[in-house]
């Protein structure tokens, strides 16, 4: 069995995306890097060694990917050959199978790569191009065959004449070579060219010139074939690849009422017969059981979701919803938050670390933070967990079956405890016995007929 390499090119400066901080290779797609969908797909192909060229920011690619692939630098940026060329000291000597392939782009799939690696294989070929044919092919290097349909060479498009441009058949950039065969050839690419580089497509004329032999796969979803040089084609492959990921989810049981206004991200998992309403935005690594109803305009970045929970128009970060819990309209979950199962969180709510047991209902315009909430509690409308004194965050407790009426605020540390009852408009300042009916609140003062003097004081001045 032949082995398997991969060369990754992310050296360019990206200079049309307008980024002074980020490697282009580091914009998401759906929430993932687009060198992310690159690497995802060489790891299905089970590659023994990966080689990312990087020349402009490259350490910001060294820290996101760390000891997910080996480094090669291109301190100059000379063309495709040159950046391939950097990776000679970590493969030139290895018997087996290179596949070299740029950053940019992220809407190939592995099944793609599989292909072409497999086409390789079977023809014997010293290398295999992977083209495209489109109708306009500007701007792409167009494939040269011979009279038996074979492959002679790439001439790129600043270089092509009016006849060969007419050419629709175009390199993709991406390539299987046999590897002592690649870097041979490398040595004797030339720059003699429009752009005064060393490409790479050049090897394909050279080992032509040897009497190799020299295939191709045509990609039959001319989609994947798009690359991202600007934010301009970065929307372009973002709502593509948002298409292949809802897609996806349809086909394995998941209701999505209207896909052009749904947004989910690569890594999102969603169980059966859940229902998706228009506007959600799903992101992040968050897990979605079965039979839920999520939306509309529902926002969850990184949370887990249990089987038949409802939520809609709601904002959830890194928090864990169980089992028919009900949240929304207009609730805030803040990370850190554990809302078990059969609970409310209703209208205008907002929770923070809190942990919140089976059965309770918070329905409307509280707020409960860094707080640890027992079974079948009742808190009542405009309650409020005071759990900052400006310097620390301090935890309130309230225990199993107790019930805390409307516009309570309750001073932390503070415990309610087993079944206690806290009066409507308190400040609770001290724990609540179990049992007990907690009342904090000034006593009333009535003053007959004062509004009439009052209004007469009013009318003087």
């Amino acid at each position: 069995m032949q082995r398997l390499y991969a060369i990754v090119l992310a050296a360019g400066k990206g200079t049309r995306m307008k980024s002074r901080k980020k490697h282009k290779v580091l914009h998401p797609v759906c929430g993932k890097p687009m060198i992310e969908y690159i690497l995802d797909a060489i790891s299905h192909l089970q590659a023994e060694k990966t080689v990312l060229v990087v020349g402009h920011l490259g350490d910001s690619l060294k820290e996101a990917l760390g000891d997910r692939v080996l480094f090669a630098e291109q301190t100059e940026q000379l063309g495709t050959g040159h950046a391939v060329m950097q990776a000679a000291g970590i493969l030139e000597k290895e018997d087996g199978i290179t596949l070299v392939l740029n950053g940019d782009h992220p809407l190939f799939t592995a099944e793609t790569l599989q292909k072409l690696v497999r086409r390789h294989k079977e023809e014997g070929a010293a290398a295999t191009v992977l083209t495209a044919v489109f109708e306009d092919p500007t701007g792409y290097g167009r494939i040269k065959r011979n009279s038996g349909g074979g492959v002679d060479g790439i001439v790129e498009h600043k270089d092509a004449t009016e006849e060969e441009r007419a050419i629709r058949e175009v390199s993709l950039g991406t390539f299987c070579f046999d590897n002592r065969k690649l870097f041979a050839a490398l040595a004797h690419v030339k720059n003699d060219n429009a752009q005064g580089e060393y490409y790479l497509p050049d090897v394909i004329g050279i080992l032509r010139d040897q009497g190799e032999h020299v295939s191709a796969h045509i990609l039959e979803e001319t989609d994947e074939a798009m690359g991202v040089n600007d934010r301009v084609q970065l929307a372009e492959a973002e709502k593509i690849m948002r298409r292949r990921i809802l897609r996806k989810h349809m086909l394995n049981g998941v209701t999505i009422v209207d896909p052009e206004n749904t947004y989910i991200e690569a890594d999102v998992q969603i169980g059966a017969d859940t229902l998706i309403e228009p506007g959600c935005s799903l992101r992040g690594s968050t897990v979605i059981g079965e039979g839920c109803r999520i939306g509309p305009q529902a926002d969850l970045a990184d949370v887990i979701v249990h089987d038949d929970a409802q939520i809609r128009y709601s904002v959830i970060e890194r928090s864990e919803i169980r089992e028919r819990a009900v949240v929304g309209p207009f609730t805030y979950i803040r990370p850190g938050t554990d809302l078990g199962a059969d609970t409310k969180a209703g209208a205008f709510v907002d929770l923070k670390k809190a942990k919140i047991g089976h059965g309770t209902k918070i329905s409307h315009l509280a707020y409960v933070g860094d707080a640890e909430v027992g079974e079948k509690v009742n808190i009542g409308c405009g309650v409020i967990t005071v759990n900052y004194d400006g310097v620390h965050k301090h935890k309130t407790v309230i225990e199993d079956g107790a019930f805390v009426g409307c516009n309570v605020n309750l001073i932390a540390p503070v415990t309610v405890e087993k079944g206690a009852y806290v009066a409507a408009g308190s400040t609770i300042t001290h724990d609540v016995p179990e049992g007990a009916l907690a009342i904090a609140r000034e006593r009333q003062t009535v003053k007959p007929g004062y509004v009439e003097k009052l209004m007469a004081k009013h009318a003087k001045k």
